[in-house]
């Protein structure tokens, strides 16, 4: 089917897009409305962890929609509780709230976290309500993830901010330890800050944080929207560091393609009372399904283990291509991982790569000077090779 530019017009504008409208995927490609094929290294950025249109999930969403669709979560279903106890038999927390993207999850983070807050106050006797984030990070686009996101500009497109939020240095306690005060409910952060350029927490760093919360009596928040559901070869990444937070709030990944979140707390921080925290789509059974779908193929015997083998892999031969080309090398976890530019070129290569032939390469580069990589957690060792080929090529023709 042909789509004019009036046609693509009829959708609200929110970004600059390419003039490209998909219309088939399988595994990491996906095929325009020409026929062209692309080599897909967004993936949704990071949603699809099993690739395009993976049989699981159209298996699961088949079956399930001839079952249920949605009984009201006022009521239990099946699916919900199947994945729910999925995910808390795999992980430190006890009780979840299904929800239906990142954002949501985190405005449920902040809710839970203050309920926690006016129940346990501080020594005044008034309610603790503020949450420290970091610099530079990223937690949805609601007015109050906004908020408490630290991306630049962010402050001001719709002023003004939901008060609360206090702004601290990623892998830096100190800068995290001076904004604490008797208001202080929560430290809340992304063990890898995917919008900022792929920038790792350290190991230490969460230890610190995990010890610095528990001297104070706060909690700690891990924002595992992008690095849940195994996406840096554990099952969720504040499992790299050997440390259990309080509240974790997941999406993308979890619904391998489907609007799917979910936010979850140990058992004595779960103090929603009724009519604390809802929603109409919330838990309903045609996402759930796909969503224990998504968590067995993950916790398959093996599996994670072959991302983590294939994130190393990716790491040694982006250090390759960096020093072959010039470039600032690398950094990630599993497979997000960032090739360091050393310039502003990040766009230019997306253009290019995107227009190569007979097929395109699909990039993301979230700052100009780098790139991120987040391909479908089951890409083969080949496909890796073909995109390291293809950007080598670019590099080239770009003169790098």
């Amino acid at each position: 089917m042909e789509f004019s530019q009036y046609d693509v017009n009829k959708l609200m504008y929110i970004t600059n897009r390419p003039p490209l409208v998909f219309v088939e995927g399988d595994g990491m490609w996906l095929t325009d409305n020409n026929g062209k094929r692309y080599l897909d290294y967004l993936q949704g950025w990071a949603v699809n962890c099993l690739g395009h249109s993976p049989a699981c999930i159209h298996d699961a969403l088949v079956a399930q929609s001839k079952k249920l669709i949605n009984p009201s979560p006022a009521f239990y279903n099946e699916p919900s509780i199947e994945l729910a106890k999925l995910l808390t038999e795999n992980s430190c927390f006890d009780r979840v709230f299904f929800a239906n993207s990142g954002a949501e999850a985190n405005e449920g983070a902040f809710k839970l976290a203050r309920k926690w807050g006016k129940l346990h106050k501080n020594a005044a006797g008034e309610n603790r309500y503020e949450i420290i984030t970091f610099d530079h990070s990223f937690h949805g686009r609601t007015i109050a993830a906004m908020s408490a996101s630290g991306k630049a500009g962010w402050d001001t497109i719709f002023a003004p901010q939901v008060p609360g939020f206090l702004k601290a240095d990623l892998n830096d306690i100190a800068s995290v330890e001076k904004l604490i005060t008797d208001k202080t409910v929560a430290i809340m952060l992304e063990p890898v800050q995917g919008e900022a350029g792929v920038i790792p927490a350290t190991r230490e760093f969460m230890q610190a944080l995990r010890a610095l919360t528990k001297k104070h009596n706060i909690l700690l928040i891990v924002d595992e929207v992008q690095t849940g559901m195994g996406r840096t070869g554990e099952m969720f990444a504040y499992q790299l560091s050997g440390i259990e937070p309080d509240i974790m709030t997941l999406g993308k990944g979890i619904g391998g393609g489907v609007p799917l979140a979910a936010l979850l707390a140990r058992e004595e921080i779960a103090v929603f009372e009724a009519g604390d925290q809802g929603g109409t789509y919330n838990g309903n059974p045609v996402m759930t399904a796909v969503g224990v779908a998504v968590a067995k193929a993950l916790l398959a015997p093996g599996f994670l283990q072959s991302v983590q083998d294939k994130g190393n892999y990716l790491s040694q031969e982006l250090i390759k291509l960096s020093n072959k080309h010039g470039l600032a090398g690398e950094r990630g976890e599993g497979l997000l991982r960032a090739l360091k530019l050393g310039k502003d070129i990040g766009p230019q290569i997306v253009d290019k790569a995107r227009d190569l032939e007979p097929f395109g390469l699909l990039l993301n580069s979230p700052r100009p000077d780098l790139l991120r990589f987040m391909p479908s957690l089951n890409v083969t060792k080949e496909e890796l090779d073909q995109m390291l080929t293809l950007l080598s090529v670019v590099l080239t023709e770009l003169g790098q």
